[in-house]
């Protein structure tokens, strides 16, 4: 399938969606890339500015993705035209309960399906786990994201965890 883009190519819509280690060089690419992302966000909606490659060091350092590594979880990341392009953490809560962390696709990528790719195969690798249900957290304002997930099914569920910038709490049955 392809789809057309603003400037008129034709690109494939295909995405590649595999497991990456977590510590792999080009998955911290992503992670630290996923994370500037979503502080900037903040940062510029609270306080009208972009972090500083410090403040991301440190929060890479207060809130690491080593749960997204066997046995607990995996990090997926998705190629599309030969280049990595967006990534997908997954991780068992307990034996029923996957949680998505660390969605990101990178702007370049945006808007050619890799973010229906990336939940798709979260939502295998969860059953394939045997987990019956999968969680989330976000924030109001990251409302692309919020979008995404009711699309895919995803219903506002109530709180399940205290983390500091989180707002909305969304879950899905399998």
């Amino acid at each position: 399938m392809t789809e057309r883009t603003t400037d008129d190519r034709r690109v494939p819509r295909v995405w590649d969606i595999a497991p990456q280690p977590v510590g792999a060089p080009a998955s911290a690419e992503l992670l630290r890339e996923y994370l500037t992302d979503v502080a900037d966000r903040w940062h510029l909606l609270h306080d009208g500015r972009r972090c500083t490659a410090e403040e991301i060091d440190g929060y890479l350092a207060e809130d690491p993705s080593d749960d997204l590594a066997p046995p607990r979880g995996v990090l997926l990341v998705g190629r599309h035209g030969g280049e990595q392009g967006g990534c997908l953490g997954l991780r068992m809560l307990d034996g029923r309960t996957a949680e998505l962390k660390r969605m990101y696709v990178r702007p370049a990528k945006r808007g050619l399906g890799g973010a229906s790719a990336l939940l798709t195969a979260a939502e295998a690798v969860a059953r394939e786990r045997g987990a019956e249900r999968i969680v989330l957290d976000t924030r109001k304002d990251l409302v692309e994201a919020v979008a995404l997930y009711l699309r895919h099914g995803f219903t506002h569920i109530p709180r399940y965890n205290e983390g500091p910038y989180t707002e909305v709490w969304l879950g899905k049955e399998l």
